[in-house]
């Protein structure tokens, strides 16, 4: 119950709950839309997707602040690849608070000139890219944890990048391939792995969004109760979360 408490304390963790809500109301919506007798039920859960929606919202108002001191401590890391990736993240983040927060004051009708689907279309633009230069950076952590388990099988040690087994040795080995090398990375890198399901799982909505890949609102939301998921794990388990 303490670390319940704790939890739901921070912003995150709140923000999280309201996703994994959010998500997982548009999905049960789709699977009982076409079902007789549901109408009334589909209707309340799409009330409650939305409420979410707006809850959240007001939540992010103050990650604005936050995104900001990220692109400080990103800009002076000594790594480039990771500096350029991380820092270009979270300027379009920064972005993307920005126009949702104009939706907000939108919403709440404290503004009434301002275009919902302009801003909305400018909000995904902004998430899309912050999330193709934060898989730009899972990708090249993912290369670097690899030529790392290929230098431990020529050297035959350990490089201390996590528990190895001895039948997982025994196996790099014996097979020398592309996948198996990126079971290993993964598997010893706990934080990279999540980080990476989430982002892909996260890049479907604006993809569904601005045109570049059409699904069905089931398929979004249970991505995004998968990423809502991984995110909660994070936020509950620091150690989960990816550092750079």
């Amino acid at each position: 119950m303490e670390s319940f408490v704790k939890f739901t304390n921070q912003s995150q963790g709140r923000d999280r709950l309201f996703r994994a809500t959010q998500y997982a109301c548009m999905l049960l919506s789709y699977i009982l839309e076409n079902k007789a007798g549901r109408e009334k039920l589909v209707m309340k859960l799409k009330r409650v997707e939305s409420n979410m929606s707006s809850g959240r919202k007001l939540f992010r108002l103050g990650n604005m602040v936050h995104a900001i001191e990220a692109s400080k401590a990103s800009i002076q890391l000594s790594d480039p690849v990771l500096c350029y990736c991380l820092t270009a993240a979270n300027l379009n983040r920064i972005l993307y608070f920005t126009c949702d927060t104009v939706l907000w004051v939108r919403s709440v009708d404290l503004v009434s000139d301002i275009s919902k689907e302009k801003w909305r279309h400018r909000a995904s633009q902004c998430y899309f890219y912050s999330l193709l230069f934060h898989i730009a950076r899972d990708l090249y952590v993912i290369r670097n944890c690899m030529e790392k388990e290929r230098q431990c099988k020529q050297k035959g040690s350990d490089c201390g990048n996590g528990p190895t087994l001895n039948s997982d040795n025994t196996r790099l080995e014996s097979h020398d391939s592309f996948l198996f090398i990126l079971y290993l990375s993964l598997k010893n890198n706990p934080p990279l792995l999540l980080d990476t399901i989430k982002n892909l799982c996260d890049l479907l909505s604006p993809l569904d969004r601005l045109g570049f890949y059409k699904t069905n609102p089931g398929f979004i939301g249970i991505c995004g109760l998968v990423s809502s998921i991984l995110g909660i794990m994070t936020v509950a388990n620091p150690q989960l979360k990816l550092k750079h």
